[in-house]
């Protein structure tokens, strides 16, 4: 113990460490907490050099491959490699360590970006002492920061949102799923002090029921404000009070959007897809799942994205029959995507046109399609040969003679669910044996 001693570091303190008993930030790779106190200083125990004597030749071996092994041997660039891989949290950890750990830990090139994630952080305060740290340099702006992910903080308030839209003008990505406190106001906020923002998630936020450039900056930027929102990605999953006038607002807003999720947006009606074709005329990847005022007359307005459109999810659109799907296969001839899950409209005349125009699929989901039978399958099976992903969960129809017919000609076949279909134990082991790669998801117990 005597060749032990402690001293005491004035270290400044990033203030993000919790007191005693709170809980500490959590991130994807997991969460931790911690006893420091906020305003208390850094400890950290040093070891003092080794002894001039060693009577032992293997305590004198011992000493010397610790001493190899200490971190704090490490060159600046080794390090600061090694903090890359670090969650926010665990960085200002080792920000409390000691002065050189504290200078290397909030070097700029390591802010790039900030993820936090859990019910009880208290992130509007944690956003705040982040960023007004990162803010040292350049006094009121960080500028190396671009992406915010605070995903599941339901703490999260408006509040936190305006400390990102006035301090983060190089912001490209935002992911605020499920922070259902946040509203419109702080959204605005964000879009018109982030010109660069190109990728946004309010998913589950249910209060945020538009997309838009506060007054403010649509006075100043006026008449083309409506060009201004560099967003491309933006999902809007489970925001339920999302109606056809705002889904206008956002369109006429968000020209360049190229992957939009609606799923579960139950207000939205095929008036709401129509504006959405006017302005945003490059939309790759679209989900409108679970909108059940959606028909076959949006499909034909959807159909207007033509070549452009790979991704669509129609999945549990009971208005949607063959005459919809014939609309998306004569114009999108291009499209890789499609669930069509629970469309319980679609027959194999459906299946057929989509089958002969749209040849380049790869995932196909037509599960819970009842009058869906062996027909339509030798239809995919004899022009998509590149599918990849197909289900077929509760298709009472089909039989293993479809199944055969499909794994001979898709050789590809990467999955296939035939969940609640009655076919053979014999068909599912001719799959396997001509699909090599095919994790087939079934219910026949015989099977395995």
């Amino acid at each position: 113990d005597s060749d032990l001693s402690m001293r005491t570091l004035s270290t400044p303190s990033p203030a993000l460490i919790f007191p005693p008993n709170s809980p500490g930030f959590q991130n994807g790779r997991g969460s931790s907490t911690s006893s420091s106190s906020i305003t208390g200083e850094t400890v950290a125990m040093v070891h003092s050099p080794p002894p001039t004597r060693l009577t032992h030749p293997l305590i004198r071996l011992a000493s010397r491959q610790k001493e190899q092994a200490s971190i704090d041997r490490l060159p600046d660039h080794s390090m600061l490699h090694i903090f890359s891989f670090l969650p926010t949290n665990q960085l200002c950890r080792c920000a409390r360590v000691c002065r050189r750990w504290y200078n290397l830990a909030w070097d700029p090139r390591l802010w790039r970006t900030i993820r936090l994630t859990g019910d009880t952080v208290n992130v509007d305060r944690a956003l705040r002492v982040l960023t007004r740290r990162l803010c040292q340099d350049t006094p009121n702006v960080c500028l190396m920061l671009e992406t915010v992910v605070v995903s599941g903080c339901r703490r999260l308030t408006d509040r936190g949102l305006y400390t990102i839209a006035q301090c983060c003008p190089e912001l490209r990505r935002l992911e605020v799923s499920g922070c259902y406190n946040i509203s419109n106001e702080a959204v605005f906020d964000v879009v018109s002090l982030c010109p660069n923002l190109e990728h946004l998630d309010v998913s589950g936020c249910s209060k945020v029921t538009c997309i838009s450039l506060t007054r403010e900056a649509s006075i100043k930027l006026s008449p083309l404000h409506g060009k201004q929102i560099s967003i491309r990605y933006l999902d809007m999953t489970d925001c339920f009070v999302l109606e056809d006038e705002g889904l206008h607002t956002i369109a006429a807003h968000c020209t360049q959007l190229t992957h939009l999720y609606l799923r579960r947006c139950v207000r939205i009606t095929d008036e709401g897809l129509r504006y959405l074709m006017i302005y945003c005329a490059s939309i790759k990847e679209l989900s409108v799942s679970d909108c059940r005022f959606v028909s076959d007359f949006g499909l034909r307005e959807i159909a207007k994205l033509e070549s452009r459109l790979r991704y669509l999810s129609i999945a549990h659109c009971g208005r949607v029959t063959d005459v919809g799907v014939r609309y998306i296969a004569k114009y999108c001839g291009k499209l890789r995507y499609l669930n069509a899950r629970g469309c319980e409209g679609i027959t194999d005349h459906g299946v057929e046109y989509l089958a002969k125009n749209c040849t380049k699929l790869k995932s196909l989901d037509i599960g819970k399609c009842p009058l869906l039978s062996d027909t339509g399958l030798e239809f995919l099976a004899l022009n998509c040969f590149n599918l990849k992903r197909l289900s077929l969960k509760s298709c009472e129809s089909i039989t293993g003679q479809g199944l055969q017919i499909v794994a001979a000609n898709c050789f590809d076949l990467q999955m296939l669910n035939v969940q609640d279909c009655e076919v053979s134990v014999e068909a599912l082991r001719f799959v396997k044996r001509h699909c090599k790669r095919c994790i087939i998801e079934h219910t026949n117990p015989a099977f395995f």
